[in-house]
């Protein structure tokens, strides 16, 4: 058989998709699935951008185009953020690519060397290790709690710069997937103030900056200076439902976007054109259409939380933004002897033999999530009811929870959470 590289090899995909291609799997077989794994949008994709998407390919916009992005499309993503978000860029600050995860990969291969660190607040986005990986870079993980509204502390971010031998990059997501915590002002104040003089860069993954719930979107890269050390990413997947278009840009330095034009034309060569003619619509004429979508996923955030409550061993806060919810589960899983990982399988797999939950443990996020599941609110209304009302039945199935585990001991609990 073929010899894969040690990077191939030992590379871990991201959960989701693995519990979505299971749940698929269930679905085939005939089970009734009520999917709040993956992190997509229940919504079709905002009208204008669609329209323009159609018009784009009949008017044969099919070919390559520039590595870098259109240049009305780069020149509508700066005014957007100029105006909603308080940037104050151009477009020699934008560079294109299907959607924000991309620039992971390329935010590394532009700015890291081999053996550099990089802090990752943690529960993280899955993917962000592999990237970093791949370029030979190393990840340290410091945790977010539960305590401290899964907000990142500027205490960390200088203690990893006194500490590491050789610090230079902060990995900063907020609003944060998996955990619905926001970065406060302050605190993005107080993190630039330790960036601020040091040749750190920062990776703002901020592709939910349209479902904050409490007070508005914050970006780092508003503060003074930061846009030397600052790559913001952005993608249309989420605030107009164009997941499967695959399409986002980033905001940065002139220098840093020019390199990661570079790295695009040597991969990818551009993104579709007629893509980008959409999003350039959704930007232009999709924000009532936006917002409105954005309502209804603040009633269904509210919607499942209040599921969620009242199911013993379980403790659920309203997420301050994003469309996931992340309880604690640490009591609940201490009763019944079982992983968060393992919980989320039984719920889709094992706690009835018709109809399953799934959902994500917290483990698929790092080890800083266990003791959580991740629920979206990727489903209508009526099916979050169902899955809500299914939970504390499938809870109270003893003989069921046993033998899963008896089937799946790698998911029994080996010693208690802390409380």
């Amino acid at each position: 058989m073929p010899r894969l590289s040690r990077l191939a090899s030992q590379l871990q995909p991201e959960m989701a998709f693995t519990v979505l291609a299971r749940a698929r799997a269930l679905k085939a077989q005939g089970k009734d699935v009520v999917e709040l794994e993956i992190g997509d949008s229940p919504f079709p994709t905002t009208p204008a951008a669609k329209a323009a998407g159609i018009a784009a390919i009949e008017a044969n916009q099919t070919g390559y185009g520039p590595s870098l992005g259109l240049p009305a499309f780069r020149a509508a993503a700066a005014k957007s953020v100029n105006t909603e978000f308080g940037f104050d860029v151009g477009p020699e600050h934008i560079v294109v690519a299907s959607g924000a995860k991309p620039f992971e990969q390329y935010f590394a291969e532009a700015l890291l060397e081999p053996g550099d660190g990089v802090l990752i607040f943690s529960p993280h986005f899955p993917t962000y290790i592999p990237n970093l990986e791949r370029r030979g870079a190393r990840a340290v993980l410091t945790p977010l709690t539960v305590e401290n509204q899964f907000r990142p502390s500027p205490d960390d971010v200088s203690r990893f710069l006194a500490t590491d031998p050789r610090p230079r990059a902060i990995f900063l997501n907020s609003p944060q997937n998996p955990t619905g915590g926001v970065a406060t002002r302050t605190d993005l104040k107080q993190i630039a103030d330790v960036v601020q003089g040091t040749d750190l860069m920062v990776f703002s993954d901020e592709p939910y900056a349209h479902m904050v719930w409490s007070g508005r979107h914050e970006s780092i890269m508003t503060e003074p200076g930061m846009i030397d050390h600052v790559v913001s990413a952005f993608t249309f997947s989420k605030s107009y439902s164009m997941s499967g278009w695959r399409i986002g840009f980033a905001v940065a330095h002139p220098d840093v976007v020019e390199a990661m034009g570079k790295l695009i034309n040597t991969t990818a060569s551009c993104s579709p054109p007629f893509v980008q003619q959409a999003a350039l619509a959704a930007l232009e004429h999709d924000r009532e259409a936006r917002d409105a979508d954005m309502s209804k996923f603040r009633r269904k955030v509210e919607r499942l939380v209040a599921g969620l409550h009242g199911i013993d061993g379980l403790t659920v806060a309203q997420p301050v933004a994003t469309f996931y919810v992340f309880p604690d589960v640490r009591q609940l899983c201490n009763r019944l002897g079982i992983t968060s990982q393992g919980l989320a399988l039984y719920l889709l797999e094992g706690a009835d033999d018709h109809f399953g939950v799934a959902c994500l443990g917290g483990e698929s996020f790092g080890e800083a999530g266990r003791g959580f599941l991740r629920f979206s609110c990727a489903e209508p209304d009526e099916r979050i009811d169902l899955a809500m009302a299914f939970l504390p039945e499938a809870l109270k199935r003893e003989s069921r929870i046993a033998r899963f585990l008896t089937d799946h001991p790698e998911f029994v609990l080996a010693e208690p959470f802390p409380i």
